[in-house]
């Protein structure tokens, strides 16, 4: 399958969300990423619940990619109003009952993905991959944009490809964290099959959206 594209609008012109949406929307994108930090998983706040709800009156084919870096992230799934189509990823450091919360997002006709930081190691992934559709592997620590990428991202991103692999289960490999022009051909070449891209790539300062996105997915087709 081609490259997916998943544009984080936590580095948009914030005073111009809703066009910004429209034409990612038009070019063709398949996903926008949508990051909600509670101040508490990670010390940072984004974008709110009211703004993640208010895209879906927005988007016309793309779809919603919700990132909740948050503790206790069902308490946030009524007021998002997750349902179908949306990929809804939750961090497996911050959920005590994970499988709990999988089963909640399937059950809204969303799918769950799960995502780890850089510090977890891949095997907890293990007993959850029946309940999935995807994993975010962040290359970042998560809470602001524009962070470096952490050591020995790329070998995390293959044993992660290798392990979904022998899964036996068909899922997606999301990166999440500096997917900038240098790197995000290594990182296809690693397995990844969407890219959460931001401050390093398609938003990069004097770029014109509709050139960054077909060279993005050039990059990553």
């Amino acid at each position: 399958m081609k490259g997916l594209l998943s544009p984080s609008l936590m580095c948009a012109d914030v005073l111009n969300l809703e066009r910004e949406l429209t034409v990612l929307d038009d070019l063709g994108v398949e996903y926008i990423h949508l990051d909600f930090m509670d101040n508490h998983f990670v010390p940072n706040i984004t974008l709110d619940t009211g703004l993640i709800k208010a895209t879906k009156r927005v988007l016309k084919r793309m779809k919603r990619d919700i990132h909740i870096l948050a503790f206790e992230p069902q308490q946030y799934f009524d007021a998002m109003e997750i349902g179908d189509g949306d990929i809804v990823s939750v961090h497996y450091e911050a959920c005590e009952n994970l499988a709990e919360v999988l089963s909640d997002i399937r059950s809204r006709g969303a799918k769950p993905f799960v995502a780890i930081s850089p510090d977890t190691k891949p095997e907890v992934l293990l007993d959850y991959l029946s309940m999935i559709d995807g994993v975010v592997v962040m290359t970042v620590y998560p809470g602001f944009a524009g962070r470096p990428i952490v050591e020995g991202s790329m070998e995390k991103l293959a044993a992660v490809r290798k392990m979904l692999d022998d899964s036996g289960f068909d899922l997606l490999m999301e990166v999440d964290g500096h997917v900038s022009w240098d790197l995000c051909g290594q990182m296809r070449a690693c397995g990844a099959d969407m890219f959460v891209a931001g401050s390093s790539s398609l938003y990069q300062k004097g770029l014109d959206i509709k050139d960054a996105v077909a060279r993005m997915s050039e990059l990553v087709k």
